[in-house]
């Protein structure tokens, strides 16, 4: 029997990508799922589903969502870079919602789904471990840093434990050049949410989602080894492949972790006011 039978789970934004990839997964693990689809009317998969509806903004939504749940995996939000003003409607005051329903309702734990892009601006040329400083690469992972910090006050102030899912590229296999940094794939997405359901855990613990790329920007040893996530998958099978294609990113975004989202509204070094001399 999985050792996560039996639990009572909420998934939000269970209509979106990741969502879809997990609701299978964590039924098929033996979980009692309530799944939000934020405006989406899903079908439940089983009878052990229930799914709801409603903007998670709204304290009869989140209600609805956590009704006698232990423990919530918050997937939902904005997954892209957008305009400040939809980020902080999605990322913020709806997490912010969702926290204070996680307190309305004893949740005792919640694993969020921060992001890669909350390190975009560090160099390709680190490794990262779990305790490197944000550098995020726009508003959106500006929002995820926001998100963990927000992880760890709940914890501080309220005794909700937290696992923040640092997400890479959570795709059926890598496609481009960055992945074999950065590929997080879908079995080891779900290995990585089922450890974070239900791994002991000392409060609060951030770990890197990705699968075991030799190439990667993020030392994961250590966080992952804490929660028991042990990744079988490797975007170096895809290497070949890849290698052989022409890479898609601009020349500032190869330098930078966060590729693409890197450069969205970038300010070129030569156009960026000069410093002055002491």
């Amino acid at each position: 029997m999985s050792e996560a039978a039996g639990i009572r789970v909420a998934l939000s934004g269970a209509g979106g990508q990741i969502g879809e990839v997990l609701r299978p997964r964590l039924l098929a693990a033996g979980i009692v799922l309530r799944s939000g689809g934020g405006p989406t009317a899903l079908t439940p998969l089983s009878e052990s589903e229930t799914v709801t509806t409603g903007d998670l903004r709204e304290p009869e939504a989140v209600d609805r969502l956590l009704e006698g749940t232990e423990v919530l995996v918050h997937m939902a939000g904005t997954s892209v870079e957008k305009p400040l003003p939809e980020v902080i409607e999605n990322n913020l005051r709806a997490l912010q919602a969702v926290y204070e329903g996680a307190r309305r309702h004893g949740v005792r734990r919640v694993v969020f789904a921060s992001s890669n892009h909350a390190f975009g601006m560090h160099s390709v040329n680190e490794r990262l471990a779990i305790d490197a400083p944000f550098r995020p690469d726009g508003a959106y992972g500006l929002s995820k840093a926001w998100g963990e910090l927000m992880g760890q006050m709940y914890w501080d102030r309220h005794g909700i434990e937290g696992v923040a899912l640092r997400i890479g590229s959570a795709l059926p296999r890598p496609t481009e050049f960055r992945h074999l940094s950065t590929w997080l794939g879908h079995d080891d997405l779900a290995q990585l949410v089922l450890r974070s359901i239900v791994a002991p855990i000392p409060g609060y613990v951030a770990v890197w989602g990705a699968s075991n790329n030799p190439r990667s920007y993020w030392d994961n040893t250590a966080a992952a080894a804490a929660i028991g996530y042990r990744p079988t998958q490797s975007a170096e099978d895809y290497a070949d492949e890849i290698l052989a294609r022409e890479n898609p990113l601009d020349p500032v975004a190869r330098t930078l972790q966060g590729g693409s989202f890197t450069t969205i509204d970038y300010t070129p070094q030569a156009e960026r006011p000069r410093r002055t001399r002491d």
